[in-house]
């Protein structure tokens, strides 16, 4: 089996043996998006990922000592977790609060459940609902790449004037304020494309997560595109929400998922507490998805009885 968009005839013992493929995919995917990264944000950005990184070896490691479980860390997923966690975070954010996101993501969101694919939970993005909940100014104040001054997401300026007055261009190409690796749609885009050549991400779920985004923003009067490049719809759409272990299992429930992770997002966005809904949106959808899985293959039961009876 080449990739995960095979993920539906997977086991968990051929996903294990597929580990080291699994996350070399996802971090040659991610260079990217990191080295804008590193471009914008210069040593901020490099502290971040190694922390990030860092902490997340380190806690796998220490939990599989403790609690006498096999190592895992040598496969890359422990570095994909702490690097995706650390391009999802403000340059202002404390070091030792992301080290500490980091172990969260780790032990919380991966190893209570005895590690990948058995979380239900995406670990970067639950790394980053602990900043975001119990520590919802840490990451500010949001700097500007390259020259690093205070300014305002363009979420947050939509959020406070009703205006989507950042040009489609700088959101784009990344001249614009946010987390160190979403703030360039075009980055994501090659990243992303490759994990699809690579059939290591299932197009269905950005797929639906955008065309719903889309579609949205048309029906209330707003920029599409905006909306689409705007804050970390697209770096999560096809970094977080394609993840294997907590997405749906068949094709159709894909659809479902991504179709409903658009609409949260913009629920949330235009009427929510918060200028941003993707981290809540995702997670939210991570844990309906045994649900969406009984759901979807109780249908598809149901429809092969009734063409049997029918060609009967």
């Amino acid at each position: 089996m080449k990739g995960l968009d095979h993920f539906k005839s997977l086991q968990i013992s051929d996903l294990k043996v597929n580990m080291l493929k699994i996350f070399k995919t996802l971090l040659l995917a991610l260079i990217p998006v990191s080295l804008v990264a590193i471009y914008s944000y210069r040593e901020k950005a490099i502290l971040l990922m190694l922390v990030g990184v860092v902490s997340a070896v380190a806690s796998e490691a220490l939990f599989q000592y403790v609690f006498k479980r096999k190592y895992t860390f040598k496969d890359g997923g422990a570095v994909v977790t702490g690097l995706l966690l650390a391009l999802s975070v403000s340059p202002s954010t404390p070091l030792p609060l992301l080290a500490g996101a980091s172990a969260v993501a780790i032990i919380l969101g991966k190893q209570v459940y005895g590690g990948f694919p058995k979380n239900i939970f995406n670990p970067a993005l639950l790394g980053r609902l602990f900043i975001v909940y119990l520590f919802p100014t840490a990451m500010q104040p949001w700097l500007s790449p390259v020259d690093m001054v205070s300014t305002s997401t363009p979420l947050r300026v939509l959020r406070e004037t009703g205006e989507a007055s950042t040009s489609i261009l700088n959101l784009f190409l990344g001249n614009v304020g946010g987390s160190i690796g979403e703030i360039s749609a075009l980055a994501v885009l090659l990243g992303a494309g490759y994990l699809i050549h690579k059939k290591f991400a299932n197009y269905r779920i950005p797929v639906g997560i955008l065309s719903v985004v889309f579609v949205f923003s048309l029906l209330v009067g707003q920029n599409p595109f905006f909306h689409l490049f705007a804050g970390s719809l697209m770096f999560a759409s096809f970094f977080m929400a394609t993840d294997p272990a907590t997405a749906p299992k068949t094709d159709q429930g894909k659809w479902v998922y991504g179709i409903s992770i658009g609409v949260v997002v913009m629920v949330i966005r235009l009427w929510g507490w918060v200028p941003e809904g993707t981290t809540f949106a995702i997670l939210g959808m991570n844990y309906l998805v045994p649900f969406i899985n009984t759901e979807v293959e109780r249908f598809k039961a149901n429809k092969t009885k009734k063409d049997v009876k029918v060609a009967a």
